[in-house]
């Protein structure tokens, strides 16, 4: 394995799982390259470099449960974010995609897969968020 990128995050329960992750296959290949793609602002953006990985940010957030202008934006937020995704496949060339929830997965893995890339997508919880429900 050389090359995984791993997204997710907004809260602990996601990038924890992640860090997790990510140190298991930098511990299982030494050689492979991590990259991390999360939403620029929140937790991740700070947690994950703290663990020793680099990390990407796009400017993404979740959907309000009201209306609100925030998600009258969302549809250009997304594909902005996929577009960018789309370009950091690009230059890293993973061999998988790793997905672990929270909205800033959504764009990475939906641009993996328009991009052919292998995709795993890890719930740690017993009932799925939004965003995995919807890349399920």
């Amino acid at each position: 394995m050389r090359s995984v990128m791993i997204s997710g995050g907004g809260t602990g329960g996601h990038i924890f799982p992640a860090v997790s992750i990510a140190q298991e296959i930098k511990a299982r290949y030494p050689d492979c390259h991590i990259n991390f793609v999360g939403a620029k602002g929140k937790m991740e953006m700070e947690k994950v470099p703290q663990a020793g990985f680099p990390i990407k940010g796009l400017p993404i957030s979740g959907i309000q449960r009201k209306l609100s202008l925030g998600n009258l934006l969302l549809p250009f937020k997304l594909i902005y974010c996929v577009a960018y995704s789309i370009f950091l496949i690009a230059r890293y060339r993973p061999q998988v995609v790793i997905g672990v929830g929270g909205f800033a997965s959504g764009p990475l893995l939906i641009a993996a897969s328009i991009l052919f890339r292998r995709i795993v997508i890890q719930e740690q919880n017993s009932f799925p968020g939004i965003t995995n429900r919807i890349l399920a």
